[in-house]
């Protein structure tokens, strides 16, 4: 937890740099994969445990990364304990109805500062750097679209 209250003050941009150049996604799929290479390397290993194997046992999807020859693996379960949060909640994709949704309102007068939908011309230059962040970054939009989508809206209403 040390660690943890260390990163409250400066961040250390090389550590988190070299921690996600080498992050990968370690999921069913890839444990699959591991089991099928160990049999390739040795075919009497064929139809034995993971442990049998020498492997570890795979206990869900992480995040695997090493930091300075340090392995660090990141579990679902790891990122509530930190930021000391429950681990339950719901998630529901998509806004029904964008047309007459009463987030539209408020998301306009966040962005454009007006209760009708503005162009992207009308954003602040401010406003423009975090819808570019976000598409870019953090929400890819997919598609030709090149207006932001409701959901992308309501996202960077809350990030303002």
């Amino acid at each position: 937890m040390d660690y943890f209250n260390m990163l409250n003050g400066p961040t250390y941009i090389t550590l988190v740099r070299r921690f996600w150049v080498r992050a990968h996604v370690y999921d069913r799929k890839a444990a699959k994969q591991e089991m099928d290479e160990k049999v390739l390397i040795d075919p009497t290993l064929a139809g034995k445990t993971r442990e049998e194997m020498g492997l570890e046992p795979f206990i869900g999807t992480e995040i695997r990364s090493s930091v300075m020859g340090i392995l660090v693996y990141i579990s679902q379960d790891v990122i509530p304990f930190v930021i000391r949060r429950a681990s339950e909640g719901s998630f529901k994709d998509g806004l029904d109805n964008n047309k007459k949704s009463p987030w539209n309102e408020i998301v306009n007068q966040t962005m454009f500062n007006n209760n009708k939908k503005g162009a992207y011309s009308g954003l602040s230059m401010e406003k423009k750097m975090l819808l570019k962040i976000q598409n870019e970054n953090l929400l890819p939009q997919g598609g030709g679209f090149d207006q932001p989508s409701l959901e992308h809206r309501v996202f960077l209403h809350y990030f303002i």
